[in-house]
C-alpha cells in the first residue's frame, strides 16, 4: 500500500505525549454522530465489546452498527491522511494491520446479520457534515427490524 509521507515536526517525547492524549472512545467525531442520532430519536448502545471490532454505535432495533473512523488510524484515502515521515516501517505496518482487521470485523458482523456503516472523520468536517449525517440516518432507518 502506498501512502504519502509528511515530515514529523515533533520530538520523540512530544510525539509520545500527543499520542497518549488520543482517545479511542468518545472522540469529537463520535460525539457529533451520537448527538445527531439521538436528536433524530434513535437510541443506541456505545462500544459494545461483545461484537467484532467493538462498534462505536450499535442500534439493535435496526440491526445496524456504526464505526466512526479516524482517517489516520484507519488509512482513509483522503487529504487528511498523511503517513508520518519518521518510523515509517512501524506506521505502515500498523495502519495496514488496522485496515485488514477492520475488513475482517466488517465481514464477521455481516455474517452475523448486522448492517455495518462507516463514517469517516473527514466526512464530518463542516462542509460535509449535514449531508453525511442525513445519509447515515437514512441508511439506518431503512434497516428497521420489527
Amino acid at each position: 500500500m502506498l501512502f504519502s509521507y509528511a515530515m514529523d515536526n515533533h520530538s520523540k517525547e512530544s510525539r509520545s505525549y500527543n499520542m497518549s492524549r488520543i482517545r479511542s472512545t468518545n472522540s469529537k467525531p463520535e460525539e457529533i454522530v451520537c448527538k445527531y442520532l439521538f436528536s433524530k430519536g434513535l437510541r443506541y448502545r456505545k462500544n459494545v465489546k461483545s461484537l467484532p471490532g467493538t462498534p462505536d454505535i450499535v442500534l439493535p432495533k435496526y440491526k445496524t452498527v456504526v464505526f466512526v473512523n479516524g482517517c489516520f488510524w484507519h488509512g482513509h484515502n483522503c487529504r487528511y491522511f498523511k503517513m508520518p515521515k519518521s518510523n515509517t516501517d512501524y506506521w505502515n505496518k500498523k495502519i495496514v494491520n488496522n485496515i485488514q482487521r477492520d475488513g475482517k470485523n466488517y465481514r464477521l458482523l455481516s455474517n452475523m446479520g448486522w448492517n455495518t456503516l462507516i463514517v469517516w472523520e473527514c466526512e464530518l468536517k463542516k462542509e460535509k457534515r449535514k449531508n453525511t449525517l442525513e445519509y447515515l440516518y437514512y441508511n439506518i432507518i431503512r434497516n428497521i427490524k420489527d
